[in-house]
């Protein structure tokens, strides 16, 4: 009978050995399950956070005007320059997050996913900005000026900006790029549009 039990031993010790480890297993996705929602929430916290200190910055040293004046001097900045701020409106935290987390969402398409395409309308190189200005003079065929004009219908603003400010032309650049090189439907350039308006203010703007 010793013998016998000498012989289970090694046995049960692995059963245990095994029940243990599936306990802990347990206990480890449980807690890992319960503080994933608070972690998350921590991050929202942190990107908010984060967000509202950019709009703070912006609001506090921001250069753009809607004058002629501004938008000819673009030209002459340096490259390194950043074009910062809202035109029209002071900008607002709640259409602000809306607007950068609808142009990454956007931007996650790969097809959308172009270089191009500022991440922050309130935040832009001068260096892009005098690419995209260029682009304004891009001629395009019946069916693509098709597509431009859509968004032009159908955009709040009913076309790039709201005036025909530096916005206007750095926005029409680009859309006639993205419709020429990248083959972007109206829809697709009305809704970069609108998530990009740099008039500031709490809500989308509607003409």
């Amino acid at each position: 009978m010793e013998q016998e039990n000498k012989q289970h031993t090694p046995r049960a010790n692995k059963q245990i050995i095994f029940a243990i480890a599936v306990v802990v297993l347990l206990i480890g996705g449980v807690f890992f399950l319960g503080r994933s929602p608070e972690r998350a929430e921590q991050n929202g916290q942190f990107a908010n956070t984060a967000l509202a200190a950019k709009l703070e910055e912006l609001s506090r040293s921001g250069n753009s005007s809607c004058s002629g004046g501004f938008k000819n001097s673009i030209i002459t900045m340096s490259d390194e320059a950043r074009l910062k701020g809202s035109c029209c409106s002071p900008m607002s935290i709640h259409r602000y997050s809306e607007q950068v987390e609808g142009l990454q969402k956007f931007k996650s398409i790969p097809d959308q996913n172009i270089a191009e395409i500022p991440d922050d309308p309130y935040d832009i190189s001068a260096e892009l900005a005098k690419r995209l200005i260029s682009y304004y003079d891009i001629k395009l065929t019946p069916e693509e000026q098709a597509a431009y004009d859509y968004a032009m219908l159908n955009s709040s603003e009913k076309g790039p900006c709201c005036c025909k400010c530096w916005r206007w032309y750095v926005y029409g650049g680009l859309a006639k790029f993205l419709i020429q090189d990248h083959g972007f439907t109206g829809e697709q350039i009305t809704e970069a549009w609108n998530l990009s308006d740099g008039c500031g203010g709490d809500e989308e703007h509607k003409h």
